[in-house]
């Protein structure tokens, strides 16, 4: 590790055909149904959104999460846009 990344948040995103999701750096799942997950993460709220959507793995301890089903879209939210909610998207795209 050189100086440049000691003490930066980390977080990996892997996806395997869009049908296997595994995020680290998850400190809370927010909310979720089979089309839409969203993760508080150390980098911020990632919304997921997709059909089938499951938890295959949660570990809160470790901050991992792993969604099946299909997914198609990932995307981060600033601060204006983390309602709570689980009309999240409904109030963004309005």
């Amino acid at each position: 590790m050189n100086e440049a990344t000691k003490g930066q948040k980390r977080q990996e995103v892997k996806m395997l055909n869009r049908k296997l999701l595994e995020i680290t750096g998850v400190l809370n799942v927010e909310s979720f149904d089979n089309e839409e997950f969203l993760l508080e993460t150390e980098l911020g709220f990632l919304a997921i959104r997709g059909q089938n959507l499951h938890m295959k793995h949660l570990s809160l301890e470790q901050g991992l999460v792993a969604i099946e089903g299909l997914v198609h879209s990932l995307a981060y939210l600033d601060g204006s846009q983390t309602v709570k909610s689980k009309g999240l998207f409904g109030k963004i795209f309005k």
